[in-house]
């Protein structure tokens, strides 16, 4: 699946796209979950900073509600991000769609493109940078990722709850828990993007949870490269909680 390009004509810098247009239900009622506050500062905005702490981070476009936009760019722009291009563009009903409408405002010189959940506010930026570096080196696809602490069963779901009858136990040691920003070169990353959009509308197309995902089921060859720990999702209010830990530790030993 790998697209020649001569170096020459390639753009090394990076650029990320965001999709933040969900509502985020399972943080519990109210704003959107790119919107809550983490130390007094949307989550979104924490998130947008972590990517353009990298060097290799020329240019973030996040997609936002249909309806916020404008919010969501005085937003960012209030919280100011000297020396970076942040653009704001409207995101889709779904995370997918939102992703193909943020790729589509990167410019198409651009050659390395990240996706990254505006839910993981504190990826470190050197999980950022080893993503671009194995782009850059030559891969498709790149995810960060980290062991399974936590033994795993596969069961046979039961609908409604009730006893789940247990169907093996995988080896963990051989699983990883994968997290963003994810890495592509952007010619896959658009090619997999334009044919998951004709297999949605043809309705063949599984649920796929990442980007990674639609370059495996088109036979693309993802890579793993080291995650971390504080990379985590904010999904739940107890994420919630442990992040506002994380941020209070950053800003007592770092200056974050």
């Amino acid at each position: 699946m790998a697209i020649p390009t001569s170096p020459k004509e390639r753009n090394l810098n990076a650029a990320a796209v965001v999709p933040a247009a969900g509502r985020g239900e399972r943080l519990g009622p109210g704003a959107p979950k790119a919107l809550r506050e983490l130390g007094g500062v949307p989550i979104l905005v924490h998130a947008v900073r972590a990517l353009t702490r990298s060097r290799a981070v020329a240019l973030v476009v996040v997609a936002a509600p249909p309806g916020g936009v404008a919010e969501v760019a005085a937003l960012l722009a209030d919280h100011g991000l000297p020396g970076k291009d942040v653009r704001v563009v409207a995101g889709g009903a779904t995370r997918q769609e939102s992703v193909r409408l943020g790729l589509a405002a990167v410019p198409d010189d651009v050659d390395v493109v990240l996706v990254h959940d505006a839910a993981r506010p504190l990826v470190p930026v050197e999980v950022v940078d080893a993503v671009v570096d194995a782009v850059r080196g030559g891969a498709d696809a790149v995810v960060p990722a980290v062991p399974l602490a936590d033994t795993v069963k596969r069961v046979d779901p039961r609908p409604g709850g009730g006893p789940e009858p247990v169907l093996d136990t995988p080896d963990r040691s051989v699983l990883r828990a994968v997290q963003t920003p994810q890495g592509f070169r952007r010619e896959v990353l658009r090619s997999v993007h334009e044919r998951a959009l004709t297999e949605e509308s043809a309705g063949s197309l599984p649920p796929i949870t990442d980007d990674a995902g639609l370059v495996e089921r088109f036979g693309g060859r993802v890579v793993v490269v080291p995650g971390h720990g504080e990379a985590f999702k904010v999904t739940r209010p107890l994420d919630l909680v442990l992040a506002e830990a994380v941020l209070a530790r950053r800003r007592a030993t770092d200056g974050f």
